[in-house]
């Protein structure tokens, strides 16, 4: 008997309360006790490396004893960033960098920023843990002044770095940098020129962190069973083509399907790329018809972002404690709302993904993290095209082992002069050596073998 792939949502839900962060004794003493567990059963992470450590150890150096402001910006290619990145920094630092010869005057900690719907989507776990972790919420497409407010606060009066991904979602891949947000840098020149009105001669640093995973023999086990899922969901059985034409022609059927349902002419000559950006615009377009609202002068991500905040909001309704004083024609109409925005969402999630998606296929004689990397990603090409999310996303090759890689700050508050002068050019600029500094990262990660 067949089985929807995802069951739709049609009840509204009362706003989800996230309580104010705050640094919670219970709450690090759970990830103390359980935190290598987490990391090893659920993420699959049996070794964790880090290479280029003394930025990482002298910016926290100076972070810590108050003679700089730091942001961490950290990759986020796969969704268990974070949680990793705060492990290693509350067990691993200081005895890593004690090795290396510095000593902290305090024990290292770091702050996270996360949007809103992080909170929404990641249950009751997730709204205890992260605000008890000191992690402060942000909405990306509304305006938030206690957001900012909070984020401003904790970057100029510390004590602790603070911790941002600049793609501001998960970008899919480890191995390229296909698009960093403004926001990082925005935010770090603005804190900047604060502490330089109040007279303080405290420099905002950023630290670029880049995260990569390698596999073992294991690893092509996993391999081959994701692939052949993905031939399961498709309708093919190919074991004796090779990997390449296996991957080309599961691409190509989830890609024709797509053209199919919004009902996009056959390509012709078009590349993987055009017919992709093709189906972006159309799901966008068929989810802000289902809405009801217009793109106006939005680009794409923009257009995005402004479906899934729309959507969320008609799921879980903001500002509404409880819906038992509305009427049952009222809660009715909610609902009706809420199921429409679920469809419309679908669309959404597979434009959230497929933006990152226009890659080759890799070379039969491709790295194996590589190889891992894109059928994770053409599975979640069937995934979001049959209605899921990154809830859906396999990620359980296992067991792996991670590298930290970490580039030389980025020091903005030299470069204070040139924003003054020209906003826009400055944060291109930082901008583009930020994106160097993780390209950089990258290279040096292939290089090395853990």
């Amino acid at each position: 008997m067949y089985k929807p792939y995802i069951k739709p949502v049609s009840r509204a839900s009362p706003d989800v309360k996230i309580p104010e962060p705050r640094l919670s004794k219970l709450v690090l003493f759970s990830i103390r006790l359980l935190g290598r567990t987490y990391l090893f059963f659920v993420l699959g992470i049996a070794r964790i490396v880090l290479r280029g450590g003394r930025p990482f150890f002298e910016a926290y150096q100076r972070a810590l004893e108050g003679k700089s402001r730091c942001i961490l910006a950290f990759r986020h290619p796969n969704g268990g960033e974070a949680q990793i990145i705060l492990w290693f920094i509350l067990y691993k630092l200081r005895s890593q960098a004690r090795k290396a010869g510095i000593k902290f005057c305090r024990s290292p900690y770091v702050s996270f920023v996360y949007g809103y719907e992080v909170a929404r989507w990641g249950g009751n776990l997730a709204r205890w843990i992260m605000p008890g972790t000191g992690a402060m919420p942000i909405h990306h497409s509304k305006i938030d002044s206690a957001g900012m407010n909070r984020i401003y606060q904790a970057i100029t009066e510390g004590p602790y770095p603070l911790a941002i991904a600049p793609e501001g979602q998960v970008s899919y891949t480890a191995e390229s940098v296909p698009r960093l947000e403004q926001g990082t840098v925005r935010i770090g020149f603005q804190a900047a020129e604060r502490l330089e009105r109040q007279g303080r001669d405290c420099p905002v640093e950023i630290l670029p962190v880049s995260l990569h995973f390698r596999y073992g023999s294991m690893g092509r086990w996993s391999l081959n069973k994701l692939i052949r899922k993905i031939e399961k969901y498709t309708g093919f059985k190919m074991d004796g083509a090779g990997f390449t034409e296996r991957l080309e022609r599961a691409r190509n059927f989830i890609l024709e399907q797509n053209e199919k349902r919004y009902g996009i002419a056959a390509p012709g000559s078009q590349s993987f790329s055009e017919r992709v950006e093709a189906i972006m615009e159309a799901a966008l377009t068929k989810s802000e018809k289902i809405l009801g609202i217009k793109a106006k002068s939005m680009d794409l991500v923009e257009r995005l972002y402004h479906i899934r905040q729309i959507c969320w909001d008609r799921t879980i309704i903001p500002g509404i404690t409880s819906l038992k004083h509305f009427t049952l024609l009222e809660r009715a109409l909610m609902d009706q709302d809420t199921g429409e925005a679920w469809y419309a969402s679908r669309h959404m999630e597979l434009v959230d993904f497929v933006w990152y998606f226009r890659v080759p296929i890799p070379s039969e004689d491709a790295p194996l993290y590589i190889k891992i990397e894109y059928v994770q990603n053409l599975w979640d090409f069937a995934n979001r095209t049959m209605g899921g999310a990154y809830a859906n996303r396999v990620l359980n090759v296992h067991p792996k082992r991670l590298l930290i890689q970490v580039a030389p700050v980025i020091n903005l508050s030299k470069r204070l002069k040139e924003y003054k002068e020209n906003k826009k050019e400055a944060i291109t600029n930082a901008l583009k050596d930020m994106e160097k500094a993780f390209l950089d990262c990258i290279d040096s990660a292939s290089e090395y073998q853990i």
